[in-house]
């Protein structure tokens, strides 16, 4: 791509995972934007205590803006952000959402594009389809261009049909400098271990992908790691650990045998939604048994790069069966494959041959 891009970024937190998934993908592409010559800056409001579990400093890839979770604060903000070449608003931002998503639109200029990012797509497209009255579907035609964070085919036909200009997938990927096989730490042992935080359409797969299973293997040691679990009911044999920093998340990949991926409801149904997770467990090294659904072939191969059970019976066949010395090779391969493939760089190149189409 020629020219450098200023980029104003509206979205949940580069700074903070603390009940905010996207943040790993956020971090990998803006890190990949910078070193291909673009200059970011990430408007991110001080909401649900996310500056108070910050889980790094504002980065030397990106200009952090924390604003106060108020209306005048997202005004101000936007006045900011007002002249950059590209204003991009993600959904998820947490505050304000629908203000942001209409106010973006006053400040396209001839010389400024505005891009609406959706990391959560098949949530919104459940929502916006349940409501005529939405106020984000007559705004869809009016954005240049949608970009999601996974979801293929079904996804972006979906929103075509709501009027979207352009529709593209950027798919979850690796940062391999900030996720990569480190020595295991014996405190995060374990047969199978999952990450992710408590939510109303993952609950019910968590059940029966991760904690079922342990009911029925009592003799293997599972460990559960994100915000929201500490009262849901547990066999003995499941560890918590609650909210997992990031810079934790490497030796929580490579301590177990193996890690679990869990796609939440509405990704399960949509199918071609990766989660960041599963790219970041590969990149460790990691062998990575996940639930099934459309597309996995699209990243990685099946029975050799990662282990696919439909229900929480193949999880108890796939793990009964599991040795240490087979995840292994399972996860030398998913490594190799995320390495070569499923890179931020890779996302942030596609991004650069988006924009200059578009």
């Amino acid at each position: 791509m020629g020219a450098s891009l200023n980029i104003a970024f509206f979205a949940s937190s580069l700074v903070s995972s603390y009940w905010n998934g996207a943040a790993t993908y956020y971090r990998g592409l803006v890190r990949a934007l910078h070193g291909l010559g673009h200059r970011v800056t990430f408007y991110e409001p001080d909401a649900y205590e996310r500056q108070a579990h910050r889980d790094m400093d504002d980065p030397e890839w990106a200009k952090v803006v924390v604003y106060p979770a108020t209306e005048t604060g997202v005004f101000r903000s936007l006045q900011a952000a007002r002249g950059a070449d590209l204003v991009v608003k993600a959904s998820g931002v947490g505050v304000f959402d629908e203000l942001l998503e209409r106010e973006v639109l006053q400040l396209k200029r001839e010389t400024t594009r505005v891009i609406f990012w959706d990391v959560d797509a098949p949530a919104t497209l459940e929502r916006i389809h349940n409501n005529q009255q939405d106020p984000f579907r007559r705004l869809i035609p009016q954005y240049d261009l949608v970009l999601t964070y996974g979801g293929g085919d079904p996804i972006v036909d979906a929103y075509r049909s709501f009027g979207a200009k352009t529709c593209v997938p950027i798919y979850n990927a690796l940062d391999p400098d900030t996720h990569f096989p480190v020595p295991p730490n014996p405190r995060l042992k374990a047969d199978l271990s999952f990450l992710g935080n408590r939510l109303p359409d993952r609950e019910e797969r968590v059940e029966e992908f991760f904690l079922k299973v342990a009911e029925r293997l009592p003799s293997k040691r599972f460990l559960l790691a994100g915000a929201g679990w500490g009262d849901k009911a547990r066999s003995a044999n499941v560890g918590y650990l609650g909210h997992l920093g990031t810079r934790d998340h490497n030796a929580f990949n490579c301590s177990p045998m193996a890690i679990l991926n869990i796609s939440r409801s509405s990704m399960a149904r949509n199918g071609f939604s990766p989660a960041t997770r599963v790219f970041e467990a590969a990149g460790a090294g990691a062998c990575v048994i996940t639930d099934k659904w459309e597309g996995i072939e699209e990243f990685f191969e099946p029975g050799r790069e990662i282990l696919v059970a439909a229900n929480g019976a193949e999880v108890v066949e796939i793990l009964s069966g599991l040795r240490p010395a087979t995840a292994s090779a399972v996860g030398a391969r998913a490594l190799s494959r995320v390495r070569a493939q499923h890179t931020y760089a890779h996302r942030a190149r596609q991004f650069e041959e988006v924009i200059e189409k578009g």
